[in-house]
């Protein structure tokens, strides 16, 4: 039984190389019983997403009830005329983290089904060949060569890999990437966190770009899009492998992952580097965001069938108390 095991194995490793020539790298859209059903709004104007999320009862005061996984499609053209301060940052903040929340949601999908093979196969048994592209196409988009099956390098190297970002990293860099969300690539290729191109004539060119440069800023179809990205680029690349290892000694130190942590490894996101990082960190405690790393989305979006009233006390009010944990 293990012998035929270890053949028909080879042969779903052949199938795979084949499988990796040619196919879709990104792993979009799973339809796992974990994964939200999404809604995907869209307005040029602020107000008009206000009244969409207030009609979803989402609130920047009542996080701690769940979030609606409102997915915006692109940012309104008037968000500078938000003329409050902070009336501005929590509609940026709520306006990004169900996007930030639904993008480690799909991380989790991920991880989950990989712990799921990986234990079937140390059980002795085979994968079925479905089983087995889907592993392949998770792996090929963290970018992990190998055997992950029988390599406990290779293993151990996409497991390291397939976790989330804190959302009060992700939303601490895309604020101050995109300006809040009114920068010129933000708003016109969807580019919250500045990713680059090197393909000429997709992206935008960047104004004062130096002679004989071909970098241009990546274009993406919506917002959703420009987040996976980036958590897909610090999953991977060499830039970031210590933000990695990080993580994964916070994890088995049995740690709570910190967005104020992670960020101390991040100087390379930035020419700045530390000052950048210093300054990620004063966004992240100075808008209170660790608090983010705890709320969850809920499983549908659904406009409620009553008028709920909004909770004084909630996660980001200025309270500062929670009173469901109060009572447990």
């Amino acid at each position: 039984m293990i012998i035929n095991s270890k053949k028909r194995h080879l042969i779903l490793l052949f199938t795979s190389i084949l499988l990796m020539t040619g196919c879709d790298d990104t792993p979009r859209g799973q339809t796992g019983k974990n994964i939200p059903e999404s809604k995907t709004i869209q307005s040029a104007h602020y107000r008009n997403l206000t009244d969409i999320y207030n009609s979803f009862s989402y609130q920047w005061e009542n996080l701690d009830q769940g979030v609606p996984p409102l997915l915006l499609r692109r940012f309104p053209t008037d968000i500078h005329l938000i003329r409050s301060t902070k009336a501005k940052k929590n509609f940026f903040f709520q306006s990004i983290l169900p996007l930030a929340l639904l993008g480690n949601e799909e991380i989790k999908h991920h991880k989950n089904t990989i712990k799921n093979f990986f234990k079937i196969y140390n059980n002795g048994e085979t994968l079925a060949l479905h089983q087995h592209e889907e592993l392949i196409k998770i792996q090929r988009y963290y970018k992990i060569k190998g055997d992950v099956l029988q390599d406990p390098k290779a293993r151990n190297r996409l497991l390291k890999r397939v976790d989330i970002i804190p959302t009060s990293l992700i939303l601490a860099q895309a604020a101050n990437e995109s300006g809040w969300g009114m920068s010129r690539f933000a708003q016109h290729a969807n580019n919250i966190f500045g990713e680059w191109t090197f393909t000429p004539g997709t992206g935008l060119v960047p104004e004062g770009r130096p002679a004989g440069e071909t970098y241009e800023v990546k274009r993406f179809p919506d917002l959703y899009a420009s987040i996976r990205s980036y958590l897909r680029n610090l999953n991977t690349h060499n830039a970031y492998r210590s933000m990695r290892n990080k993580r994964w000694q916070m994890r088995e130190n049995h740690l709570p992952l910190t967005g104020y942590a992670l960020a101390g490894e991040m100087r390379y996101y930035s020419t700045r580097r530390e000052a950048y990082v210093e300054e990620i960190r004063s966004m992240i405690k100075g808008n209170k965001l660790e608090k983010l790393n705890y709320v969850t989305l809920l499983p549908a979006a659904k406009r409620p069938q009553t008028e709920k009233t909004p909770i004084k006390g909630g996660i980001m009010s200025s309270q500062d108390k929670i009173s469901r944990q109060s009572k447990t």
